[in-house]
């Protein structure tokens, strides 16, 4: 019933941006926030940032807050990731996920077992 399909990855040098995106859709899409994951070969997939689609809180990984920042488009239902100061600890393959209901914990917006919905995937290579 939903899908969310990522765009924007690709390669970058080292201290580069990329602006990755994600479209949602489906007949009744409706969800209370949206998170972006990633993955690197060998490593489990962890947290990046996310945002509730109103009221627009956001909430972010230690490792990318200062150089990443999510933001969202209601009307397109789309939901962005702008970042900046690329480094090569940041190449990873990066899914978009979306939940569903009210997230009672500021904990939760970084758990992968909160969210409902993933996308298939953009990847992000960075370069040195």
């Amino acid at each position: 019933q939903v899908q969310l399909v990522e765009s924007g990855g690709g390669l970058v040098q080292a201290g580069g941006s990329l602006r990755l995106s994600c479209a949602a859709s489906g007949r009744t899409f409706s969800s209370y926030a949206m998170g972006w994951f990633r993955q690197a070969p060998g490593k489990v997939r962890e947290f990046v940032a996310a945002i509730r689609w109103s009221g627009g809180s956001t909430y972010y990984a230690d490792s990318v807050k200062g150089r990443f920042a999510i933001s969202r488009d209601n009307v397109k239902n789309t939901v962005y990731l702008q970042m900046n100061s690329l480094e090569s600890e940041d190449t990873a393959v990066y899914y978009c996920a979306a939940r569903v209901w009210a997230i009672s914990s500021i904990s939760d917006y970084g758990r992968r077992g909160a969210y409902d919905y993933w996308g298939q995937g953009t990847q992000v290579t960075v370069s040195s």
